[in-house]
């Protein structure tokens, strides 16, 4: 499952460094994630670390990018590999 920022997002700046995979990144008005690189933190923290320290709650998982654990698991190794 990817996650996504919704539009209650303030631009605080404090999930883009917190991503290890580099999703977090500033759209055109609020911070967005990009789903080919959000793992939910899988193979990094056994929590998302941008829903962590998002202080408005605005970080939830996207409807459109559900994915099971195995699938998070193997975008993990992809990632890896191709860094």
């Amino acid at each position: 499952m990817a996650l996504m920022i919704t539009d209650e997002c303030i631009n605080c700046d404090v999930c883009e460094p917190e991503c290890p995979n580099q999703a977090i990144y500033l759209g055109p008005e609020i911070y967005e994630i990009d789903p080919n690189r959000c793992t939910e933190c899988v193979g990094h923290f056994d929590e998302p670390q941008c829903v962590q320290v998002c202080p408005v709650a605005c970080i939830p998982i996207n409807p459109e990018k559900i994915e099971d654990q195995e699938t998070l698991w193997q975008k993990y190794r992809r990632l890896q590999a191709q860094s």
